[in-house]
């Protein structure tokens, strides 16, 4: 690879955030002890607030080449974990804030933070699945540890048209659970529905201010991605000693709930969080997803966008207005 590469560059003038795709040089890139190759990156709802304005000042220091995760080719190694020509994803560790990101042709970061492909899934299924993906994987892991199976009944995944709730969708309805879907896009129904939910909701039956302390039981387990209103009615209609995982905040990152699930349905919340995941368990998730995620329904939910794109689907994806993953070819 030449010495000079391609990214998406943010810039601040303390006022405003420009964006501006540029070519950079090897010395442009900061510290780390492995550099990757980058072939494919994607837009998350993070990558969204940092591009669309930094919002939430998620950025500090500028120029900062945003983009949460990616996957590539090791091009040079300090590290003796990792040589050149290894295949590899980075998700999490803060990279794309405190880092630079994936929105680039060329990364260097550490290599703990880097985890080995599997040989049956390449570099673009790696992002296809991406950060939204690993998150969903982690969120069925845990409601599998506190003892959901897949005749305990029904699953709620909220969000579904977004990347976490397609995935979960999809890698739920592959263990052979009955998935419900809720979601505010019912012209997505037909492409919920082909994932593999069973039913699908209009999200504001779950959104309604009446919502009871409790109400009649429903769901054994949920994998959430909005937050607010939507969670606090989804554990009043958990099942007595059911869990709900909760990821997202797409709704706000409220909870207006009481202690009664808690306390006379034993029901458990899970925090789950993608960022700091250790190296093991980051290894076993991305191998139960080539494991347990049909990678067929990845194209299903998948669309290649290009570097030029990502300012526009910045704005989209906070606005909810993008289906299921949008992969980033940083090449194209």
């Amino acid at each position: 690879m030449p010495n000079d590469f391609t990214a998406l560059v943010l810039n601040s003038d303390d006022k405003d955030i420009s964006v501006e795709i540029k070519s950079l040089t090897e010395s442009d890139l900061p510290d780390g002890d492995v550099t990757v190759a980058v072939e494919y990156s994607t837009v998350n709802y993070k990558d969204g607030l940092i591009v669309d304005g930094n919002k939430g000042r998620l950025v500090r220091n500028f120029p900062h080449v945003p983009g949460i995760d990616f996957s590539g080719t090791v091009e040079h190694s300090d590290s003796p974990d990792y040589k050149p020509g290894d295949r590899v994803v980075l998700t999490g560790w803060r990279v794309g804030e405190t880092h630079w990101g994936g929105f680039a042709q060329r990364a260097r970061v550490r290599a703990g933070w880097l985890v080995p492909l599997p040989d049956s899934i390449s570099t673009l299924q790696a992002m296809a699945v991406g950060t939204a993906g690993f998150t969903a994987m982690l969120c069925v892991d845990a409601l599998e540890q506190y003892g959901l199976g897949p005749d305990d009944g029904e699953v709620l995944v909220t969000g579904a048209g977004g990347g976490v709730g397609g995935t979960a969708t999809a890698i739920l309805d592959a263990r052979g659970y009955t998935v419900v879907a809720s979601t505010g896009r019912r012209e997505l129904d037909g492409y919920l529905t082909d994932l593999g939910a069973a039913e699908i909701i209009d999200r504001d039956e779950l959104s309604t201010a009446e919502t009871r302390p409790l109400e009649k039981e429903r769901w054994a387990g949920c994998v959430d991605s909005v937050a607010g209103t939507t969670l606090a009615t989804a554990l009043a209609q958990m099942k007595y000693g059911a869990s709900a995982a909760a990821c997202g905040l797409a709704g706000g990152n409220g909870l207006d709930t009481t202690i009664l699930p808690f306390i006379l349905r034993g029901v458990n919340l899970l925090g789950i969080d993608s960022v700091m995941q250790p190296a093991e368990s980051r290894r076993r998730i991305w191998q139960r997803v080539v494991d347990d995620l049909p990678l067929g329904k990845l194209d299903a939910m998948t669309a290649v966008r290009s570097l030029a794109d990502v300012p526009q689907l910045a704005t989209e994806i906070l606005k909810g207005q993008v289906r299921g993953r949008t992969v980033i070819d940083v090449n194209a």
